[in-house]
């Protein structure tokens, strides 16, 4: 596993974009996304910025996911993004065609407006104890920028399950639309309540110290468990899918914000993988911090290995049923690790040694639908 992420110079773009943004919902948007693809939109909506989601809420769509993801121009440097993301890209030795998009260049104004926007969806809830990708405020805000849409999100896959195409934005490839900032204005903010989790949490104070490898931490957390646990074999397919260090298995690591359109988006790696597809995940380090990473990476890892190697009868499942594992086996972590709580943003708990045994997995499951329905997703 290599910690850096391949910088792939693209080809020519057109100059750049003047033409007057539409007017347009969310909900317009998601509907027929490949129609808005290259033109300039405004919309008005709330953003928001989680664990791994940075996005512009469509509640009432109607889709399997109602967000437009949101990406800011290269080089902006923005604060605000999720914590954990995971970008596909062609590794070197991909056998289909990778068409490199040529879209219009976006110049984002960088006005106190953006500035206010930014910071305030880069402002963390502090808490004593563990909260994943927990941000203080939404923003509503009207937004203009150019629009990137496809008929389909998601993964394709060859009758033996391989991989061989993807189309789509954000995270995982599993947006249908993507607005690229040009310009932000009427920004106000909201804060999110995280009261009812704090009065569970109470006492409990993550270790936020520096960490050693959170790969081999996620490792023990799996053993944990005993042999022929079903918690304890995801965790350890979520700690596997990273591999060893300086393995060359496709996945590749790094530590920033990454809220920026990719650079290396459309283009082949320099790289070859196993499986041809190569995963380019990225958390910022500063938002987890001690056990917080190893939580991380076994979100991040988990959802990895659900791609790569999904189990029989899920090669074809959404976004909904990928997060809903994720997190799970998340929360398996923290159990394994003796933590006593796990908070996640907008003040939902997916672990409390409190809860009485015969409830813990009626409530895990019930704030998870909660978490995910929160996030626009819906069951397939």
């Amino acid at each position: 596993m290599k910690r850096f992420f391949t910088l792939v110079l693209l080809g020519a773009f057109p100059c750049c974009l003047h033409a007057q943004a539409i007017d347009a919902t969310v909900c317009d948007i998601l509907k027929d996304p490949a129609s808005f693809n290259g033109k300039m939109v405004r919309v008005k909506g709330t953003v928001a910025a989680s664990f791994d989601r940075f996005a512009i809420e469509g509640p009432g769509c109607g889709q399997r996911v109602n967000d437009i993801w949101l990406s800011y121009p290269e080089g902006t440097k923005g604060k605000a993004g999720p914590v954990a993301v995971i970008e596909l890209q062609p590794a070197l030795n991909f056998a289909g065609t990778v068409d490199v998009a040529a879209r219009a260049p976006v110049t984002l104004d960088r006005n106190k407006d953006f500035k206010q926007f930014d910071s305030l969806l880069a402002t963390p809830f502090k808490e004593n104890a563990m909260c994943l990708g927990c941000i203080r405020y939404k923003v509503s805000a009207t937004l203009v920028g150019r629009l990137d849409g496809v008929a389909r999100a998601g993964v394709s896959r060859d009758g033996a399950g391989k991989i061989v195409s993807w189309s789509g934005f954000g995270n995982l490839s599993a947006y249908s639309a993507r607005l690229v900032l040009q310009s932000v204005s009427d920004v106000a903010s909201e804060e999110i309540d995280y009261a009812k989790a704090a009065t569970q949490t109470k006492g409990d104070f993550a270790d936020q110290s520096v960490s050693g490898d959170p790969v081999a931490a996620a490792h023990l957390a799996a053993k944990a468990f005993g042999p022929g646990n079903s918690a304890g074999e995801q965790l350890e397919k979520a700690a596997a899918a990273f591999g060893k260090q300086g393995d060359h298995n496709g996945v590749v690591v790094g530590f920033k914000v990454q809220n920026e359109v990719p650079r290396m988006e459309g283009s082949k790696s320099i790289q070859d993988s196993p499986d041809t597809v190569q995963f380019n995940c990225t958390l910022v380090q500063e938002r987890l911090l001690g056990d917080a990473l190893t939580r991380g990476i076994v979100h991040t890892g988990a959802l990895v290995a659900q791609l790569r190697n999904p189990a029989p009868g899920t090669e074809n499942d959404g976004l909904f049923e990928m997060e809903y594992r994720a997190w799970a086996t998340t929360s398996f972590s923290a159990v394994a690790s003796g933590q006593k709580t796990l908070t996640v943003y907008g003040g939902y708990l997916l672990w409390n040694a409190a809860w009485p045994q015969a409830d813990r997995a009626q409530l895990l499951d019930t704030n998870l639908r909660s978490v995910l329905a929160g996030e626009g997703l819906v069951m397939q």
